[in-house]
């Protein structure tokens, strides 16, 4: 696995430190007046979610890992764990359904999800960046109501509440966001 200089961190990138694969959240570079220069490093561990403050000098030399990214196909939920296979190989994996957080709701029966693996264990799941959904409950719609920005409230068939422009109506696919959870346009 390739070194990197401690002022080379940039966010995103996993980090083998303290024995435990952490992801760089935030990193700050910082310059005292007196001193050495250094970067201030948010990380969050990889395996149970924990987060550390550390300081790396730019004469530190720490691990960077590659992982290894794969499409995997969702198959059903069962007791709090998610179930995708390889659409490749067959083989099925489980992920906690914590790993998704906020938008689990959006994981669909048969969705194509990019799921990070370090040498065969799943670290990370990401859902693809649009999603589509109906929309089972919102005001009608009124006509001749084009004021800028005034946004409705909406009840998706996920259980989630989005907000949509007026010209949207019950029962009308959507596209969502799923990073911003926002809605995008028209199915």
């Amino acid at each position: 696995m390739p070194k990197i200089n401690g002022n080379e961190i940039r966010p995103g990138n996993v980090l083998e430190h303290n024995g435990g694969l952490w992801a760089a959240v935030k990193v700050d570079h910082v310059k005292p007046g007196k001193g050495g220069a250094f970067a201030q490093v948010e990380l969050r561990n990889l395996r149970n979610g924990s987060k550390l403050n550390e300081r790396f000098r730019s004469a530190d030399k720490v691990e960077r890992v590659r992982l290894e990214q794969k499409d995997q196909q969702f198959l059903y939920e069962s007791d709090g764990m998610l179930v995708f296979m390889d659409a490749e190989t067959y083989e099925q994996i489980e992920l906690p359904a914590e790993l998704l957080g906020e938008r689990r709701p959006f994981l669909q029966d048969g969705m194509t999800i990019l799921v990070e693996f370090h040498e065969s264990e799943a670290l990370n799941a990401t859902l693809p960046q649009k999603v589509t959904c109906k929309i089972v409950e919102t005001e009608p719609v009124v006509k001749g109501q084009t004021a800028a920005n005034s946004f409705k409230p909406a009840l998706l068939d996920n259980g989630v509440k989005v907000m949509v422009p007026p010209f949207i109506g019950q029962d009308e696919m959507i596209v969502v966001n799923t990073e911003t959870m926002e809605y995008s346009e028209r199915a």
